[in-house]
Formats: structure tokens, C-alpha cells, sequence
């Protein structure tokens, strides 16, 4: 039996387009997920007024919510709070697990925090979130679909961009990349770029192992647009089959859209786009 995904990611409350968020709601009702992931950046400036207005935001959601730290979700500029407790007030108002997961008899989602208070900017997994995220899959049937979720992406826009995009790729990517093809991983999760995309893990690494599919969501609500309207992703996935629609905001209609989808089957490599050549 298929389930439904939501994927939203950089809300950035503090610096959203109000009208927004009804219409955002009413899609993802519309969308009748099972649950729905948010990757990260719940705020613009980790204020508690903004963590307040994502946690009413939250409440209002269809389905249970699965969600990871982004690093607007750290103080920037209140030095005290960002070294000695650097997503207090996110535990308050969004959840108090950092290493979320969330399992049925279809798929398995595990949520890794790459969020850190040493940087302002880029993220980091390190060697125990990843073994972690591979202890949850190990007790899982082989026939679930397993997720990761993180701010950070494994990805960026253009794959040949090189050394000038490393920066944006979530530091130790080859090291944590390893571990969940060996675990089995079928999707990783992310945002952080505000551009969303679809690619497959052989374009970047290309190591033994099940293929996976790198899914990126834009920023759902916020102004700090960079060259795409507001976004989000629906995943509707089956144990053969995988359909990510990506839905862009219609400002001058006041609702979302599909912009494209994409369809991938299971091989006996991995995940194989349909329609490729």
C-alpha cells in the first residue's frame, strides 16, 4: 500500500509571504499525507516569536510531523545562546528529539541533525548520527522504503559544479553516504538551498551499493527566494514505484500547483528515473 509525503523545508517564520501559509495548509490537506517532513530552518533568526509562529503552524498540519534543525534555527547573533544552548528554544517549541524517527509497515524515516553551533552557515554529520541512522534501519523489514531527513543537502543544483559547490554539500557527505547505501538507504531528504530538484546518488558518488535518490525541497513560505517561486514536495511512494510532484506557489491564482513530476521503479540497483534514455 502506497504512502503520501509531504515535504516542506525553510519556513523561515520571521520572513514569510503571509498569504502563504493558509494556501500551503490547504494543499497539504488536499495532499491527505501520512506524514509530513519539515528539513530544517523553521525560523529566520531563532526568535521564540518565530518559534512560536512555526509551532502554530505546525499544529494545524494533516498528519504527524517528522522534523530536523536547520541552522537559522541556531542564534546568529545572540552569542550566549548560540554556544551554550544552541537549539533550546527549538526543543521547546518544535520537538525535543534531534534524531527523530518515525516507521510503519511501508516505509522507515530517520531524521539526522546537522545543524551546529561552530558554524554559521554550513552543516555537518559526523560518524555516530550516521551509525545511528543505520541502527534504526537494521531492525526494519527489507521490503521498507528507508528515508533520511536532513537540512543539509547531499546535493546541489548542478553535480559538475565541482570545488565551487562543496561548500554547500553537508561536511563528511562521502563518509555518511557510505554508511546509508550500505544500510540501504532508498532517499535522502533536504533543503537548506531553497531550490528544489530530484537527482540520484550515482552522479556525485558513485560507490557500491543501492542507488538512492537525493530529493531537495525549496523554501515553502519565505521571501528569501533565490531564482524559484516557493515550494514543496509530495512523495507518493509504493515498494516498486516512487512519484515526487513538486508544487510551486500560484501567487496570482493564491494556490499551489503542480510545476512537474517526476517517476522513479525500483531496480535491482537501485532507483531508476522512468523515461530516462
Amino acid at each position: 500500500m502506497a504512502r503520501t509525503i509531504v515535504h516542506l523545508s525553510d519556513l523561515h517564520f520571521g520572513r514569510i509571504d503571509p498569504a502563504i501559509p493558509p494556501a500551503l495548509l490547504r494543499a497539504m490537506t488536499e495532499a491527505a499525507p501520512d506524514l509530513v517532513v519539515v528539513s530544517g530552518d523553521f525560523t529566520q533568526r531563532a526568535r521564540i516569536a518565530e518559534f512560536k509562529a512555526a509551532a502554530h503552524f505546525l499544529e494545524a498540519t494533516p498528519a504527524p510531523v517528522l522534523a530536523v534543525p536547520g541552522n537559522h534555527d541556531v542564534p546568529l547573533y545572540d552569542v550566549f545562546r548560540r554556544w551554550l544552548s544552541p537549539l533550546k528554544r527549538y526543543r521547546r517549541y518544535i520537538t525535543n528529539d534531534l534524531a527523530p524517527f518515525w516507521a510503519d509497515a511501508e516505509i522507515a524515516v530517520v531524521g539526522v541533525n546537522t545543524a551546529r553551533a561552530l558554524t554559521f552557515k554550513d552543516g555537518r554529520i559526523n560518524r555516530r548520527q550516521m551509525e545511528a541512522a543505520m541502527l534504526r534501519f537494521a531492525h526494519c523489514s527489507q521490503d521498507v522504503t528507508r528515508i533520511v531527513v536532513t537540512h543539509h543537502t547531499f546535493d546541489t543544483p548542478d553535480p559538475a559544479a565541482g570545488a565551487s559547490a562543496v561548500h554547500k554539500i553537508v561536511g563528511r557527505a562521502d563518509m555518511a553516504m557510505v554508511g546509508f547505501l550500505r544500510a540501504g538507504v532508498d532517499i535522502i531528504m533536504s533543503g537548506h538551498l531553497h531550490r528544489s530538484g530530484v537527482g540520484e546518488t550515482t552522479t556525485r558518488y558513485p560507490l557500491p551499493g543501492r542507488a538512492a535518490l537525493l530529493i531537495r525541497a525549496g523554501t515553502a513560505t519565505s521571501t528569501r527566494q533565490r531564482d524559484e517561486v516557493n515550494a514543496f514536495n509530495v512523495l507518493r511512494i509504493a515498494r516498486s514505484q516512487i512519484a515526487v510532484d513538486c508544487m510551486v506557489w500560484r501567487p496570482d491564482e493564491g494556490l499551489f500547483g503542480v510545476a512537474n513530476s517526476e517517476r522513479f521503479m525500483r531496480t535491482e540497483t537501485g532507483w531508476s528515473r522512468i523515461g530516462s534514455p
